[in-house]
């Protein structure tokens, strides 16, 4: 037996690493954190299977969840919000909007046209909350303003689909402001002439865009679950220092409290649009 053995040939094996997955591949549900395969998050309309919570809709897909194929036709597409008060922070305004618009695809947070729904000929206005939370600038304020005066004009229904955390955009102060009471008129004069206005409120509405053309709506229907409300649940508590309600500011809550009308699942909106149509 040698003094010295020989170091016995090891055979190193190298152990492939697990192959990553794609992060796009996969959604968690907001509410139950259900993971959900995103093909079958797209074809159930983006409400999670397990427990129904809605997942927000971009602009261009709500208008094709809503308006019949190759019937929409968008309107003032070409206006584009300015900097008047030239707002600098850790970025520019106009930083933020071009950022948005890249990601969005928008050039603002709502898109505006006309279409038929059901065959039946409408004005449709849908903002995005993933510009900017879909506050409401002079653009927003103008293109709707725009298709509620169309919708006047012509006595077709007008529908609105609110989608908004922002409210009022502070990046343009009281140019922005000016947007909720130049909405709200454009709507009492549609209304005097006798014109319907379905207002859709999306998670979320809040703030100046709730307290003013949202909330003007002949028939206000909601998607189940969604935030609407002025000030959000925790600002609120901390300012009264008491603990709200359970819901509060949930659509099944503000239902029970007289704000709505009805609510409505994602994937019966268009139907119960077309009946409501029908029977005006």
């Amino acid at each position: 037996m040698p003094l010295f053995p020989r170091k016995p040939k090891y055979t190193i094996v190298k152990i492939a690493k697990k192959r990553d997955i794609p992060e796009d591949l996969w959604t968690r549900c907001e509410e139950c954190n259900e993971l959900i395969y995103n093909k079958k998050l797209d074809e159930n309309m983006r409400v999670c299977p397990k427990c129904g919570f809605h997942f927000t809709l971009g602009a261009h897909e709500r208008v094709k969840l809503l308006i019949d194929e190759g019937t929409f036709q968008e309107t003032d597409a070409s206006l584009e919000s300015v900097d008047p008060l030239s707002f600098s922070g850790p970025k520019t305004y106009k930083e933020k909007l071009k950022k948005d618009q890249e990601l969005t695809g928008l050039k603002d947070a709502v898109i505006t046209g006309e279409g038929k729904l059901a065959g039946k000929p409408v004005f449709i206005g849908v903002t995005d909350s993933r510009f900017i939370m879909g506050s409401m600038g002079s653009v927003v304020g103008e293109r709707l303003t725009r298709i509620i005066e169309r919708s006047t004009e012509t006595h077709n229904p007008l529908i609105i689909v609110s989608g908004s955390g922002g409210g009022a955009r502070m990046y343009e102060g009281m140019f922005s402001l000016m947007q909720m009471a130049k909405t709200s008129a454009a709507l009492s004069h549609h209304n005097k002439a006798g014109c319907l206005f379905l207002s859709i409120l999306t998670n979320p509405t809040m703030a100046g865009i709730m307290a003013s053309f949202a909330s003007l709506g002949d028939l206000i229907i909601a998607e189940p679950k969604a935030l609407i409300g002025f000030t959000g649940p925790r600002v609120i508590e901390q300012t009264i220092r008491q603990k709200l309600p359970h819901g509060f500011q949930r659509s099944e809550f503000l239902l029970s409290h007289g704000l709505i009308d009805m609510i409505v699942h994602r994937k019966n909106l268009k139907d119960t649009i077309a009946k409501i149509l029908g029977y005006f």
